[in-house]
């Protein structure tokens, strides 16, 4: 063997067994889950219970109808003790049986469940009627072990029945369908139910009862519950879109016509297919199975573009419905494996780990090339969930390692002193006060469950089925007797196909012992997802040796280095912008090997560009922390590449702003008295950034703030980018400098003339600690794209630089948004994959600054439809409404 291919060879055995887990490293992955388990189980034993929810930042439980109404959201809540509920069966799974029995104690005795409050139907059902059952399978299973729960007989059960018949009157529609919302009390038709008028549901809504309603029924020999379920699921199979075989989001459920007519794999549909393959695991009916499989082979004939998974509409499966995805649609990976289909769920598992290492979260929507859409992430387990299940498929050590990420962000984002708070910006790192009670009901069960090693689990998990909220239900129910007045979903005209049953649920033995197959599946996608990956250097000829200029010696201001670019052909064009752009055009190069070295000259800047998005700032937070905000207003800026590293301060810079005169920053401070001990307002323009934070340092400044001055600027619309230097040292620069668009700076000028002292705090992101929020419930988050990076489509190039309206500077990586686009090409248009040869011929190549996509994230918006920029600052602190309708309905689909 020659001697390179050794070291390659023995390299890359040295990586693969670098990405091993030993068996002393997952029991203490285990063991860590187990006490971030205890940390959210006992802060809301000792701060919540018996409220439905722990508030972690607030250190109190969260009651409906005493804290601020979250819209949908809490249509989860009925003052039940949810969170209690839910996380039964998970004490059992963490072997806490001594818990368990005290936590069942506690729900027989505290427990009430005919409360005068609306609830969801589908989150009842997967989260308290689940719970329940879940609950009473594991008592069961303990009893029947002989040492605990000698004492039981079946009231879980009861109270599950119970909750149930209180779901029924929900059912009692025309199409089968459940109303969306019931009163628990007083059911559904009738003044004093204050729900009934509701027309449509969403699909997930309405086909995702059957596991629970089935098992009640089994459980209790009543058919009634699963008979109204699989009519529900009978009716929406048969509102199928026949030619698509696939399903709206949302349905009537009186005329059962669909209103939304988007379909994907994500909010609104997504449990109803896991519940279709679910209800045949569980209950041994074939046609469920057939269901799935014909539902299945629509998606991934028109939904699945791997790693995609897209939404198209449903009469026009090959047009997209939207260019981002939600991160509910992360379950599907793990049913996938349950289907047997493995490669497509590496696939997109993959994508889904780059985006979380990316983010250190799931965003709960991300476009399609993976920026941020919608910025929150409220703890969801659906990654870990898919992760699991890859492991046990596999057996790739690759997965332990994807777990230990989610711990590892977990603790470092999410943990606060009183539990895990959900995130209100992965990027900021603002927290929202709420954790949901499926982070303790799945989150730490699929962690658990991929650590442990089989002497740790008290029970065996194969014979269980996992409900979309991880509930437990024993697989011995298909035995069950079931009653003949339950009818058959089987029609005369509906036979059973055999070729819709290959490959599913397969043997959970590892399908494929052999490392390689899923590690040649990830390795493309890991490039798709980092667009600023490693490139080779760009090829030289022989003998050409050095170019005369490099690209990260370039400075803009320097004559030259200006007089060489004008010999390689590359031209320096000033915008009205601010920006400057370099263009090549390689007939006007003095010569051939000029014109060679122009090219080399722009791939250089692009690889800069590359390296400098690889390393890019995350985007620095204003946070007003006086009076009346306390911390609620975040206004997410961009950096500058001088001054104050926030990122390296732990408190950031606090102080009471002030406008300076003049308001431009370009000449010496006229109303130093009162910018000394301030933090400067400045607007953009007229002069170098650096000469702005030069003249109010000089005044005794502790900071400053650059508005925009193009009006109608928004983080919204435009990327953030780093204020640059002057092209010379900036050294005896030492305080922060941050820029705001106008939109955002306009919110911070609006409070300033509203109440006279307005303290902010500049960081590196939002800070929950350390800030008077005991009366903030709901924050207005000014959220901002950052850039992203493309590859070069030719070899010559022109680079994009951000600069403020001033003389040229110095061109540095940290500077520089590049993206080539050709010269006939629209700057929004998509670009195409880089070419393999480019020859030096004639070109000319213009590269713009792309532009970004709007980001339509999640908003907290007051009521009406006005700008935030136009509101007034009481608007701002009014009970913000829950966002986009898009959103809302996300929300109501599934938490």
């Amino acid at each position: 063997m020659p001697p390179v291919l050794f070291i390659l060879t023995l390299f890359g055995a040295l990586c693969n067994l670098g990405q091993t887990v030993s068996r002393e490293e997952k029991h203490r992955l285990k063991n860590q889950v187990v006490e971030m388990f205890d940390h959210a189980y006992q802060n809301y034993m000792d701060h919540a219970y018996p409220a439905d929810e722990l508030m972690p930042l607030t250190c109190r439980g969260r009651v409906r109808g005493l804290e601020p109404s979250r819209g949908d959201v809490d249509d989860a809540l009925g003052k039940f003790s949810l969170t209690l509920i839910d996380t039964l069966d998970t004490l059992v799974l963490l072997n806490k049986t001594t818990e368990f029995e005290a936590a069942v104690r506690r729900v027989l005795s505290d427990v009430r469940l005919d409360n005068d409050i609306v609830v969801s139907v589908f989150e009842t059902n997967i989260r308290v009627l689940g719970g329940l059952l879940g609950g009473h399978s594991m008592a069961v299973m303990l009893k029947e072990g002989g040492q605990h729960m000698q004492w039981y007989q079946d009231e879980l059960l009861h109270m599950a029945k119970d909750i149930g018949l209180r779901l029924l009157p929900a059912f009692n529609t025309s199409s089968g369908l459940p109303y969306p919302r019931v009163n628990l009390k007083h059911g559904v038709i009738g003044p004093e139910t204050r729900t009934g008028t509701e027309t449509d549901t969403c699909t997930a809504c309405a086909g995702t009862i059957i596991l629970e309603f089935a098992a009640l029924s089994r459980f209790t020999g009543d058919p009634v519950f699963e008979a109204h379920a699989r009519r529900a699921m009978d009716f929406l199979w048969e509102k199928r879109q026949r030619n698509s075989n696939l399903v709206g989001t949302t349905i009537n459920i009186h005329s059962g016509e669909w209103v939304r007519r988007e379909s994907g794999v994500g909010a609104g549909i997504d449990s109803y297919y896991e519940y279709l393959l679910k209800a045949y695991i569980l209950l041994g009916d074939d046609l469920f199975l057939q269901r799935f499989n014909i539902h299945y082979a629509s998606i991934m004939k028109y939904i699945s573009q791997p790693p995609l998974l897209l939404d198209v509409h449903i009469h026009k499966p090959l047009l997209p419905a939207r260019t981002w995805m939600d991160s509910l649609l992360a379950f599907f990976p793990g049913l996938q494996v349950l289907k047997g289909d493995i490669r497509p769920a590496i696939e997109t598992h993959e994508m889904l780990y780059q985006v979380t290492k990316k983010h250190n979260f799931l965003p709960e929507a991300f476009t399609t090339d993976f920026r941020v859409h919608w910025a929150q992430h409220p703890l969801r387990p659906e990654f870990a969930e898919s992760t699991y299940f890859l492991y046990k498929a596999t057996g790739d050590s690759y997965y332990l390692e994807a777990g230990r990420t989610i711990l590892d962000n977990l603790n470092r984002f999410a943990r606060v002193p009183c539990g895990f708070a959900a995130m209100k910006d992965v990027r900021t790192g603002s927290h929202e006060d709420r954790m949901d009670s499926f982070f303790l009901a799945e989150m730490f069960k699929y962690l658990f469950l991929l650590f442990a090693e089989p002497e740790d689990i008290p029970f065996d998990v194969e014979d269980y089925v996992f409900t979309t909220e991880a509930h437990l239900l024993p697989l011995s129910l298909s035995t069950a007797p079931r009653s003949s007045s339950i009818p058959s979903n089987r029609t005369s005209e509906e036979e059973l196909d055999d070729s819709n049953f290959d490959w599913t649920c397969p043997n959970t033995r590892l399908l494929f012992p052999d490392p390689a197959f899923p590690r040649n599946l990830r390795e493309p996608i890991r490039s798709a997802v980092d667009k600023s990956c490693p490139r080779p250097a760009p090829y030289r000829e022989p003998g050409m040796g050095r170019p005369p200029l490099r690209a990260q010696d370039f400075m803009a201001n320097n004559p030259e280095h200006l007089e060489l670019l004008r010999r390689m052909g590359v031209s320096l064009i000033h915008l009205k912008d601010g920006r400057v752009q370099l263009v090549q055009h390689a007939t006007q190069a003095i010569s051939a090997v000029a014109a060679e070295d122009g090219v080399r000259f722009m791939q250089e800047m692009m690889e800069l560009s590359s390296q400098q998005q690889k390393e890019q700032l995350p985007p620095r937070a204003i946070q007003i922390v006086s009076h009346p905000f306390f911390g609620r207003v975040v206004l997410t800026a961009g950096p500058a590449q001088f001054g104050t590293d926030l990122s390296k301060s732990s408190t950031g810079v606090r102080g009471f702003v002030t406008v300076a005169e003049p308001y431009s920053g370009c000449s010496e401070i006229t109303n130093a008295e009162y910018v000394q001990g301030h933090i400067a307002l400045l607007q953009r323009g007229q002069c170098m950034f650096a000469e702005k934070a030069r003249h109010i340092q000089k005044a005794g400044a502790i900071g400053g703030i650059v508005i925009d001055d193009n009006e109608g600027s928004s983080s919204d619309t435009a990327p953030l980018f780093q204020m640059a230097g002057d092209g010379r040292s900036t050294d005896d620069i030492t305080l922060p400098l941050l820029f705001l668009f106008h939109k955002e700076g306009n919110i911070l000028l609006e409070a300033l003339k509203e109440y006279r002292e307005v303290e902010v705090l500049l960081s590196d992101k939002a800070r929950d600690r350390g800030v008077d929020i005991q009366e903030a419930e709901e924050g207005c988050l000014t959220e901002a794209t950052t850039p992203t990076s493309f590859e070069p489509i030719d070899q010559s190039q022109m680079s994009t630089v951000e600069l403020d309206e001033s003389p040229p500077e110095q061109v540095t990586p940290s500077q520089e948004e590049v993206s080539p686009v050709h010269e006939d090409t629209s700057p929004a248009e998509e670009l195409s994959p880089p070419k393999e040869e480019t020859s030096p011929a004639e070109a000319e190549v213009d590269v713009a600054q792309p532009k970004e996509e709007k980001d339509s994230e999640r908003r907290e918006k007051p009521e009406g439809d006005s700008d935030s920029s136009s509101q007034s600052v009481d608007e701002l602190l009014a009970d913000w409404r829950e966002d986009l309708e898009a959103f809302q309905q996300m929300e109501k689909d599934e938490l």
